[in-house]
């Protein structure tokens, strides 16, 4: 996000950041109280385009640079409340309009059909399941070999490398999560002072809590996704068997067999309307549990993948 403050600042030198960090600093502050997605995206954006205007003055200290930029990047405080304002303005466009509210309890419970959020729910439990198996994998491989090799020279940059991947692959996820779950996460890489030596930095990832609590996501998806996908093709299979095999069975095709044994010639064709309003019944169900699982899951993916410190 490039961010531009209006106007100019009237306001000495000396009331302005000395340094780049001093500056990502005061940002962090300005933007107490934030999303902490929000803060990590601001944190990029702002170090990306100070380090470009260094990079374009080699002669200028960090200082002139800052002083120079302040009326077209903005100040800290200044360019805190753009991002505030602006992040309102994004989710108020993405947001799928609100539908309208339903006061009777059926009007409630049949409304979830109209809420574009429950079908992208519902799609995340069905593709968590193969996203599931390759994080899961990915960990176990990884780790595996990572540790394996320690004792050789080649582990420890095979360690390093596998946690700088676990945290691309953490952005992937939140983009996931942020599309279709509607959960706002992350969308540019966590912050880390690049004036640092690379082997603080590297310190830094290993002491970061959210490197050990991706890894901790990444397992966990395995059994999540086995449970969101069978909850959603369990619930959308029955259901859409109970409203449709009666029908079809009133025009001779379609059976379900059990022991050999065809269970709807047993039922009387007073039973099959039932059936159908049951399975009515079960579907705007498994809807609502899609829904329940999307605001579930969003919650856990905002706890362990982004860094609430």
């Amino acid at each position: 996000m490039n961010t531009t403050a209006t106007g100019s600042f009237a306001r000495p030198d000396s009331a302005l950041p000395q340094s780049i960090p001093d500056y990502l600093d005061r940002l962090r502050a300005a933007l107490a109280g934030a999303d902490k997605a929000l803060i990590q995206d601001a944190l990029y954006d702002a170090e990306e385009y100070l380090r470009s205007e260094m990079a374009e003055n080699p002669g200028q200290s960090e200082a002139e640079v800052i002083a120079a930029v302040a009326g077209s990047y903005g100040a800290p405080d200044e360019v805190a409340d753009i991002y505030r304002d602006t992040e309102v303005k994004v989710q108020t466009a993405l947001r799928p309009p609100a539908p309208k509210p339903r006061r009777s309890p059926l009007g409630r419970f049949f409304g979830v059909a109209a809420e574009p959020r429950t079908y992208a729910a519902l799609f995340y439990m069905l593709f968590s399941l193969a996203t599931g198996i390759f994080y899961f994998t990915w960990v176990n491989v990884g780790v595996s070999l990572s540790l394996g090799l320690l004792v050789l020279i080649i582990g420890v940059p095979l360690l390093i490398l596998f946690l700088g991947s676990v945290r691309i692959l953490s952005l992937v996820e939140g983009r996931l999560v942020e599309v279709m779950l509607g959960e706002r996460m992350p969308r540019r890489p966590l912050y880390h002072n690049r004036e640092r030596p690379l082997l603080e930095r590297i310190k830094d990832m290993f002491a970061d809590p959210r490197t050990w609590t991706t890894l901790i996501y990444m397992l966990l998806m395995l059994p999540l996704g086995i449970a969101y996908f069978t909850v959603a093709v369990t619930g959308l299979s029955v259901s859409l068997s109970l409203i449709f095999f009666p029908l079809l069975r009133l025009l001779g095709i379609g059976t379900v067999q059990f022991d050999g044994y065809d269970v709807f010639m047993a039922w009387e064709p007073w039973s099959w309307p039932v059936a159908m309003l049951i399975g009515v019944a079960l579907l705007f169900a498994t809807l609502h549990v899609a829904r329940f699982v999307g605001k579930f899951h969003g919650q856990i993916a905002k706890h362990l993948l982004v860094r609430l410190g």
